[in-house]
């Protein structure tokens, strides 16, 4: 049976962009699109070999680090995250090369991973990033980086975290499920195991209870996958390769990988259908 479809996009991206107030979020283009989904998304891959600096459980790496982090003082509603990346000298870093096409991606994960948040801040004159984000609930948050420093890209991608709280009652979720999820839309089911080393593959199937999906574009390519280590807490982003292909079971994406470690993951994975960004978690092990 077909998964149940929400209300047309156009719709609903009119009523978001109508009530929209003050205090709360602009619209983000990345979630929400009036037109359909791109065509001919690049398939967006790293050069294999590429210099990756951290792994988003420390605050400085390569000369530079994450400060100034500022969360909204309440979950549950619209409030201001800021921070600064600096050098050893404590001037800001103003100078970044584009990555699928944005200067730097943001994270904001609750540290049970029960909360993901990925955001495009905007960086102001005096080197401080802002964005506006809604947390589901209190809790101590890890807040990562991802960028490259410019004006060079073979300077290699640098990867910051710092933990920060949100103030209020909470208690820790251990992580549930496996390696086939649906956000009641679209499912997605990832390889279990997966291969530890530094030239891997990883498949990803996307389906909506009956079939292939047609993804468009997000970020430049068909889709985004993050994902933390369960024990360490350690951040993983994999690049899939080539344009989708349609089997019985669904759209696939192959995806190269690079684990370090083995261990349990959390992957959040996020595609885009018929014009909706959809975020999706599942846990798979890498071997």
């Amino acid at each position: 049976m077909r998964l149940p479809r929400p209300a047309a996009a156009v719709l609903v991206a009119a009523l978001v962009l109508a009530g929209c107030s003050d205090d709360e979020p602009e619209p983000d283009d990345d979630v929400i699109v009036l037109s359909p989904p791109s065509e001919g998304a690049p398939g967006h891959t790293h050069p294999e070999g590429e210099k990756v600096t951290g792994d988003g459980t420390r605050f400085s790496a390569a000369g530079l680090s994450l400060v100034d982090v500022r969360l909204p003082r309440f979950s549950g509603q619209p409030g201001d995250l800021s921070f600064r990346i600096v050098d050893r000298q404590g001037r800001p870093l103003r100078k970044y090369v584009m990555e699928q096409t944005k200067l730097l991606h943001l994270y904001v994960v609750r540290n049970d991973l029960q909360d993901f948040r990925h955001l495009h801040p905007v960086l102001g004159k005096d080197g401080t990033w802002r964005a506006r984000v809604a947390l589901a609930g209190p809790g101590s948050y890890r807040v990562l980086t991802e960028f490259t420093p410019g004006p060079d890209a073979s300077n290699g991608h640098v990867v910051l975290g710092r933990n920060e709280v949100v103030p209020g009652a909470w208690e820790a979720v251990e992580p549930k499920g496996g390696p086939i999820a649906n956000d009641g839309v679209v499912r997605v089911a990832v390889d279990d195991p997966l291969d530890a080393g530094p030239d891997g593959r990883m498949q990803i199937t996307v389906d909506d209870g009956d079939g292939p999906v047609t993804l468009g574009s997000y970020l430049g390519s068909y889709a985004h996958v993050t994902g933390f280590q369960l024990r360490t807490g350690a951040f993983v982003h994999v690049h899939p390769y080539g344009e989708p292909e349609t089997t019985d079971d669904g759209t696939r994406l192959t995806f190269h990988t690079e684990f370090a470690k083995p261990g349990r993951y959390r992957f959040f994975v996020q595609v885009r259908v018929d014009g909706f960004l959809h975020t999706v978690p599942v846990t798979s092990t890498v071997r």
